[in-house]
Parts: structure tokens; C-alpha cells; sequence
């Protein structure tokens, strides 16, 4: 009998929605989207090779911006599967994620399906039993107006990138791309790394005392400090405020009518309070109230589990995810602070039973959210069903899943609990000092009336019960005229700080105050441009731009300024809603983006970069200014094809470095600049070979260190010999004669007795081996080279062969992965330093070091290329197959024909396309 087939995107939603589903239900996946623009030229169907607009842009911009759509290659097995199973099927239920993507999936699948029973449209936003019970009772059509909005943004950006990413490419560097939502946020990052180049440092000095309100001579029994003791800091000197450091502007200028105080002048006046009695001038007590947060949506979940768990942007919406699919969250992509009436209701529970009806309000707390996107899901982050799940209450979570689960628990049930009560107290002291002068201090203290939803959750803190404690900040009991003695007074140094460096989770938040992008799409574009893309490099958790950035954000700021404003981007996505909500068109909104409206006045994007392609100067966009040296030589950091490098003087008197790729380009000042310029180059002589009378070189190479006899001889047929220096080599400290014997290998270390055939020691691509006729045999280490012996080389090749390289000791072992539960182990390997649990292997970024890598990090990469999935193999290449000697067949009979044999060609369609003459044939959506 036949069953209705139900289609989700994931393996893993699938096998949780048949577990409720049961046997009367076919659930499969699609896993993923199935179809997209071409890519490349391999993609593209025999019928459409020949047309001016593929592989790229893969749309037909001349004749209603129809797509091309391609099934992935990825995807062909599995839809035929699908197809199979369809055959079968009494209905179609398309149950794919309630946001745009997952309504193009929908419509994608529908098309390459072509489904001949009854299809619906299957949604919810968690995936239980009630939820979807509820799903099969309100079924619906698929969507086209959120179609229409997903597939604009796709073309658009399409076509963004195809004109940007050539510009880029043949300005900055070949292999760069530009794309709407990642240059928009490469820009953000670059902007602050300007503001920190610009920022120069001031300081000042303040006064720190320790006040005490003990009479007389009392000590405390145990001659501690006094129970009663309390800090303040220096506020006015002589009716004046003393500088802090929001009273700098970013030149170091001071910007406000303050004292500002020296080192010598800060000591001066502490050593003039010595004996001052000190007494109180006001106090002021002012009750207040803190609301709790709103539940989580998806940036704010990013931006708290950044915060709080250490975890990356992908990092958090993969297990967020996996949390989705298998039942134990809702949705994980939505700009929604709504809470359906049952979790309201299931959160007050848990609140009276855990923590006492004293910590319930009166009614359910409302979230509202003034959002015009009509394609995301329509509640909050919570814990799935209508009875919440608590922490302890799913031990089958690994420590990732536990970790985010317990932090949208808490802020689930934080969301409907009382207000905090805290009262804060400012008090001010002072008194005269022996010249004269009146300095008063301030000092601030919190006190805590009711904890309210503190007691369960505190924003960027694991430990509410040990957070309360730090917000708690106790002031004795102080009254005005209260007597006060000065236990210490201590003279403080202070610099102020360049603007904090983005980390992904403020960079999120600032994406979403500019509007740029959808939360939905945040981990892909941080992805992007941190991992894909390398404009971005993390140092600790901070986003630092890459020379390669600038270049790339300076030219599109000087030449295509309208491209990357931030209120274009943010519009785009206003416009995109539009479309979704029927209000808007998808063709003519696409027609005037690239074609233009107003001829000249609004030329569209193709006008824009023909006419701009010009103007662009390469050199100009590749330079950064950094300074001009005491001979007046302007140093330039610019971006050349083979990276960022150091230029003093013009062309015709110019000397050049390669930058470092771990500086900071706010790091890179003038000095530090001339010192890389003035750096000796590595490459020297270590003296002559006594056997030729050559010069021995020590160089630098693009695989690092190496010995070199002799120069290079244009005229001459052979190259000079070089040898890599071992990995226990130092460049510094290598001698003549360790060089000679590097080039010394290999190295003939005698003949088998048995049969009189040479054996060689040498250093190979993979490592150092022995070599005897056809066998070879790796060796530990590389030392072996000049000390193994006949005896121990018979001895290893007497040993059966081992498959690859021998594995070399780990570098350092940094504990479990939360995640996997397996020993994470930071190795040396062939491309450079990795972490690895056995299962996934993730290369150090730049930033990274051997030295400083922390477990939490090494957990991040893991969990990132994790995310990735297993590295695709490559398709071995089949050998061409000898050819046979055919057998002579029989003349063919005069006027007999051959059949040509028909070419299969990879199913395509473009929307809505139009028939086409018959002499070229396409096929059919």
C-alpha cells in the first residue's frame, strides 16, 4: 500500500520526524538545496553551452533575468532516489525549514520532482509530536512570494559578485572575490583597524585610596585589612574633575575643562593627603529595576554563546541545529522574541518549582518586535514542547549541545521571571591637605534587594549564583560627616585605549544594528571572510583585517562607495521583504539594480563597472600610507601578488619587505616599518667548500630555510645543490659545516653483504628514508641521516613495509573535545601545525600558535571544520584503456546508415523559460 513520502533537508530531521511519523509515513531528505547557478563550465547542460551568459552569471539578464538551475553533483544520487520513491508515494508533504530557503527548496524540489500526486506545504517550528500533529492538520500551498523574494537575493548577488569579483581580481589580486553581505562586513572590520591606526594613546594619572571608618587606633583581631574598609578614586582637585579616559579624543587631545595630572604631580599630591582627615560629603541611595532579557533569536543567541561559551558563529548555529533536528529546541532561525502561550505557561512551572512563586510576576511577560521580515519563523529560541526539558534532564547531550541547551534554557525561563531590585549608592569624600588643596573622592556601591531573574540567568555568565555575588558591591554603612581615615593612597598611571577590536559576536551584533544581512546568515558571512575568503585573521578572539582587506574595501569605497553603504544593504533586505510580501516585484526590481532606470542619472550595476573600470588605479588601491622616513623616503605598505610587502622610496631608489602575516596592520607603524626594512634579509654566506672553492649560501625560501652551493649560473645546464635544513636546525645558529653535510646527501652508507647492492640514506619529500634497489624504508628522524649503520639499515629492511609516514610525537595534547569526547592533539603536519581528535583534522589560522593555542580554541577550529562535513575525495582518473585490434566487420550494404548514439545531459531548466526553435533543443523544466 502506498504511504505519503515527507521530505525534509537533513538526514537528521529525518530520522526524528519518522520517529514520531512512524511506518504510515516515507520520510527522506533532500539534504540540502538540490539545485543553484552553475559554477562552472562543467556544470552547464550541452543545450545552453553556447549562450553568452553561462556558467556565469548563469542568468539571462537580457531576457527577464531567467536562471539557470543545475542539479549538484552532489545531489544527483539522491534525487534520483527521491524520484524512486516517489513513484510509490500517495502525496508529497514538503516539510523543509518555514524561512525562505527553506521554501526555495520546497519550489526546487517540486521542479525537478514533478510530483503527479497531491503535493502540500508542511511547517512548524519545532519538531515534536504536537507540533507536528498540528503541522498535518494545517496544511498549506507553497509559497511564491517567498520564492520570488529568496530567488532575487540569489541573482542579485549573483550578480553582484560576477562584476565586483572581476574588478577585484584583476585590481587587487586574482584570486579574490567580492560579494554584497561579506565586503559590507570586511568593510566594518576595516573601519575599526582604522580608527585604532589613527588612535594615539594619552595618559593620566589618578589617586587610588583605601578609606577606612574605624576610630582611632582599633585594628581588626587578626591585623587584617579593616572589615570596614572601602575604595575610592580621586574625582576633583580643588573643585575641578580630574581627567579619565573618556575626556581624550582619539588624537590623545584632551577634550574636556579637566585637571589633568602627571605621574609627578599625582605623587606630589598623595604625599601632601598623607595625614589629611578625610570625612564624608554626601551620600545618595537610588532604587531601581532590571527587566529580565527576551528570549533568544538568532543573533543574540550568536552574540551570548560567543560571549559566554567561547563558541564561533558557525560553531553555535551547528549545534543549534543539531539541537533543531533532533527535537530538543525550536527553530534556530528566527528574529523573533515571541513566546507561544504553552511555553509561557511551561516556563512559569519550572520557575514556581525551582525557584519559588516568589520569583513569578503576576502575568506572562509579552516580548514584542517591531520586524517587518515576513520569512522567519514566528517564536523565539526555547526549549521544544509545551514542558520544558531541564539541563539535568538530558544527559544523552555531548557537552556542545548540553552547554547551548542549558544557556537557551536559561534564558527561556529568565525571560518570565521577576524584576532584579538593586539599590545603588554613590558616595563622595574629602578633605584639605596640608598645602591647601581640596581633593575629593567618589566611590560606588550596589546592593542587591531582590534578585528576580538573576537568581537563573546573568547575561555573559555561566554561574548565576557566583555572578550576583561579583554584582554585589557593599559600602558601609555611611552617613554624611562620617569620620574616614586614608589607609593607603596610591598614585595610578592610566593610557587610554584604541577602540576594541570586533569579535564575532560584537561584529553580529553590528551587522544587525546597520540591518545588513538576515541573522539567519551571519555565521556564513563571518565564515566567509575569517575562513573562505581571508580578509579576516583572529588574534585570540579579536577580528583583525588582512593588507589584502584594505585594498580591497579602498577600492570599492573609492569606486563603488554606493555598493557597500551600509543604508544600501539595509534597504536591499527592506526590498527583499517587499517581495515576499507581495508589495514589490521580483523582475523589475532585479531590472533596475543591474540594467539602471534613469539612463546616466541611475545607470544599474553593468553601466556602473564598465564606466568605472577605468577610472581604477591599481597601484593606488593597493597602497597604504605609513609614513615618510627622516630622509624623506614615503614607506607604503602595498598588496602584490604574492602578498603584502614593505616598500621604501620610490621606483627607481626603492628597497622591499615582505610584512609578516601575524602583524596587526595597527601595529604597523613607522618604526616597526623601518625595522623590517633595515632587517637583514636571512640570506648570507657561511664561507666556501673546501672541495670546489663554491660559496655556501644560507637563503630563504618559499618552503623555508635552505643551503645553496654556490650562485646560480644562467648559461649553465645544471642548477646549484640544495638541501633543506632539518626542523631542529636553526637558521641563526647553522654552522659551515652543518651546511656541508645538509649537502652532503644522500649519503652512501654501505653495501648488503648478501647480495653486494648499495644503501643510501637520504631526506625525501616525506621525511628521511633509506633506499636499497626498489625498497625504502622511513627512518625516525632526521639525525639518522649521519649516524645509522649497515647493520640497523638490514635490520629496518628486513621489516615488513609500513604504509605511509611514520607518525611523528605530538607537539602538545590539550584534553578532550567537548564535542567528540575524543583527545584533542596539536600536530606537526606536512602544510604546518593542525589540532586533531582522529576523526577531523583543523590547520592553526593565522593568529594561531603552536605555544599559545588554548583548548578552547582548538575545540573552535575542530567544531568549524566539523561544520564542514568530510573532506570530499577525489575521483581517482581512469586510465586510458588500450586500445584493441577490432575485428574487421563485414562492408556495410550501400545506402545503410548509422545510428549516432544520443548524449545524456544533466537535467536543467530555467523559470518560467520560454520555447525555443526546435533546431536547438532544451530541455524541459
Amino acid at each position: 500500500m502506498s504511504a505519503p513520502l515527507v521530505i525534509v533537508e537533513s538526514p537528521a530531521k529525518a530520522r526524528t520526524i519518522a520517529g514520531i511519523l512512524g511506518d504510515e509515513y516515507d520520510v527522506e531528505s533532500s539534504v540540502g538545496h538540490i539545485r543553484d547557478l552553475p559554477e562552472r563550465a562543467g556544470d552547464v547542460p550541452a543545450a545552453y553551452k553556447d549562450e553568452p551568459w553561462t556558467p556565469w552569471p548563469g542568468v539571462d539578464v537580457d531576457n527577464g533575468f531567467k536562471p539557470l538551475y543545475v542539479v549538484n553533483a552532489d545531489s544527483r544520487k539522491q534525487v534520483q532516489e527521491l524520484k524512486r520513491k516517489l513513484k510509490d508515494a500517495s502525496e508529497l508533504y514538503l516539510a523543509t525549514d518555514e524561512d525562505r530557503e527553506g521554501e526555495a527548496i520546497a519550489w526546487h524540489l517540486t521542479e525537478v520532482l514533478n510530483p503527479q500526486v497531491p503535493v502540500h506545504r508542511m511547517v512548524f517550528h519545532e519538531i515534536t509530536a504536537d507540533a507536528i500533529a498540528e503541522a498535518l492538520e494545517n496544511l498549506r500551498d507553497l509559497d511564491r512570494r517567498l520564492v520570488d523574494a529568496q530567488e532575487a537575493r540569489r541573482i542579485l548577488d549573483r550578480l553582484y559578485g560576477y562584476e565586483l569579483s572581476d574588478v577585484v581580481r584583476k585590481k587587487v589580486s586574482y584570486d579574490l572575490s567580492a560579494g554584497r553581505v561579506q565586503s559590507v562586513a570586511t568593510r566594518i572590520v576595516v573601519e575599526r583597524e582604522r580608527e585604532r591606526m589613527r588612535f594615539r594613546a594619552a595618559e593620566y594619572w589618578d589617586i587610588e585610596g583605601t578609606f577606612s571608618t574605624i576610630d582611632g587606633d582599633e585594628q581588626p583581631s587578626d591585623g587584617g585589612p579593616s572589615p570596614t574598609s572601602f575604595g575610592a578614586k580621586l574625582a576633583e582637585v580643588d573643585g575641578t574633575r580630574v581627567a579619565t579616559g573618556k575626556d581624550f579624543d582619539d588624537a590623545g587631545q584632551r577634550s574636556a575643562d579637566v585637571v589633568v595630572l602627571d605621574g609627578q604631580a599625582a605623587t606630589e599630591l598623595a604625599a601632601d593627603l598623607t595625614d589629611t582627615a578625610f570625612s564624608v560629603r554626601s551620600v545618595e541611595k537610588k532604587p531601581y529595576n532590571r527587566k529580565p532579557y527576551a528570549p533568544f533569536m538568532t543573533s543574540t543567541l550568536q552574540q551570548e554563546a560567543g560571549r559566554k561559551l567561547r563558541f564561533s558563529s558557525a560553531r553555535t548555529m551547528q549545534v543549534a541545529q543539531g539541537l533543531y533536528q533532533n527535537g530538543y529546541i525550536t527553530y534556530m532561525r528566527t528574529d523573533s522574541t515571541t513566546l507561544s502561550d504553552a511555553a509561557t505557561r511551561a516556563a512559569r512551572a519550572q520557575i514556581v518549582d525551582r525557584y519559588g512563586s516568589e520569583f513569578l510576576p503576576d502575568a506572562p511577560r509579552r516580548y514584542t518586535r517591531k520586524v517587518k521580515s515576513a520569512q522567519e519563523a514566528h517564536e523565539a529560541i526555547r526549549p521544544a514542547g509545551e514542558s520544558f526539558r531541564a539541563p539535568n534532564q538530558v544527559p544523552e547531550l555531548g557537552e556542545d549541545e548540553r552547554r547551548l541547551y542549558e544557556l537557551i534554557w536559561q534564558r527561556t525561563v529568565a525571560s518570565q521571571m521577576t524584576d532584579a531590585r538593586l539599590e545603588s549608592v554613590q558616595v563622595r569624600l574629602g578633605g584639605t591637605s596640608a598645602t591647601g588643596r581640596d581633593a575629593e573622592f567618589a566611590a560606588s556601591g550596589r546592593t542587591i534587594l531582590h534578585p528576580g531573574f538573576l537568581r537563573a540567568y546573568v547575561e555573559a555568565s555561566d554561574d548565576p549564583d557566583a555572578e550576583l555575588e561579583d554584582q554585589e558591591r557593599l559600602l558601609p554603612d555611611l552617613g554624611e560627616g562620617d569620620d574616614l581615615r586614608a589607609e593607603a593612597l596610591e598614585p595610578t598611571s592610566h593610557h587610554t585605549q584604541p577602540p576594541a577590536r570586533f569579535t564575532e559576536a560584537s561584529l553580529v551584533r553590528r551587522l544587525e544594528e546597520l540591518g545588513v544581512g538576515r541573522p539567519s546568515t551571519y555565521a556564513s558571512i563571518i565564515t566567509k571572510i575569517v575562513r573562505d575568503r581571508g580578509f579576516v585573521w583572529k588574534k585570540g578572539s579579536a577580528l583583525v583585517p588582512s593588507f589584502t582587506a584594505f585594498a580591497v574595501v579602498t577600492l570599492l569605497e573609492q569606486h563603488f562607495a554606493d555598493l557597500v553603504d551600509y543604508a544600501f544593504t539595509a534597504r536591499m533586505e527592506d526590498d527583499l521583504d517587499e517581495i515576499a510580501s507581495g508589495e514589490a516585484e521580483m523582475v523589475p526590481w532585479l531590472s533596475r539594480f543591474y540594467l539602471g532606470d534613469n539612463g546616466d542619472a541611475d545607470p544599474g550595476l553593468r553601466a556602473m563597472v564598465e564606466k568605472r573600470f577605468s577610472e581604477i588605479d591599481a597601484r593606488e588601491v593597493n597602497s597604504i600610507p605609513i609614513g615618510v622616513t627622516d630622509d624623506d623616503r614615503p614607506v607604503v605598505a602595498r598588496v602584490g601578488r604574492y602578498g603584502p610587502f614593505l616598500q621604501r622610496g620610490e621606483d627607481d631608489d626603492k628597497d622591499t619587505v615582505s610584512i609578516p602575516e601575524d602583524l596587526p596592520p595597527d601595529e604597523l607603524v613607522l618604526e616597526r616599518a623601518v625595522e623590517l626594512l633595515d632587517a637583514p634579509s636571512g640570506d648570507r654566506s657561511l664561507g666556501r667548500d673546501p672541495e670546489t672553492g663554491l660559496d655556501v649560501l644560507l637563503r630563504s625560501g618559499r618552503y623555508g630555510p635552505y643551503v645553496q652551493l654556490g650562485e646560480a649560473d644562467a648559461d649553465a645546464d645544471e642548477k646549484p645543490k640544495t638541501a633543506s635544513l632539518f626542523e631542529s636546525q636553526s637558521p641563526d645558529t647553522l654552522r659551515l659545516d652543518d651546511a656541508l653535510a645538509l649537502l652532503s646527501l644522500p649519503r652512501v652508507v654501505g653495501v648488503d653483504p648478501a647480495d653486494g647492492e648499495e644503501i643510501t640514506v637520504q631526506n625525501g619529500r616525506y621525511g628521511p628514508y633509506l633506499k636499497k634497489g626498489s625498497e625504502t624504508r622511513s627512518l625516525e628522524a632526521e639525525e639518522q641521516l649521519f649516524t645509522i649503520g649497515v647493520d640497523e639499515c638490514l635490520k629496518l629492511l628486513a621489516e615488513p613495509k609500513r604504509r605511509g609516514r611514520r607518525a611523528k610525537a605530538p607537539l602538545r595534547e590539550l584534553g578532550d573535545d567537548p564535542n567528540s569526547n575524543k583527545p584533542m592533539v596539536l600536530r606537526d603536519g606536512r602544510y604546518g601545525p593542525y589540532v586533531t581528535d582522529g576523526e577531523f583534522n583543523a590547520s592553526l589560522r593565522t593568529g594561531d600558535s603552536v605555544e599559545s593555542l588554548t583548548p578552547e580554541r582548538a575545540a573552535e577550529l575542530l567544531a568549524e571544520r566539523r561544520a564542514r562535513g568530510p573532506a570530499k575525495k577525489k575521483a581517482a582518473k581512469k586510465k586510458p584503456a588500450k586500445k584493441k585490434t577490432a575485428k574487421k566487420k563485414p562492408a556495410a550494404k550501400k545506402g545503410s546508415k548509422k545510428k549516432a548514439a544520443a548524449k545524456k545531459t544533466p537535467a536543467a531548466t530555467t523559470k518560467a523559460a520560454k520555447k525555443k526553435p526546435a533546431a536547438k533543443k532544451k530541455p524541459s523544466p
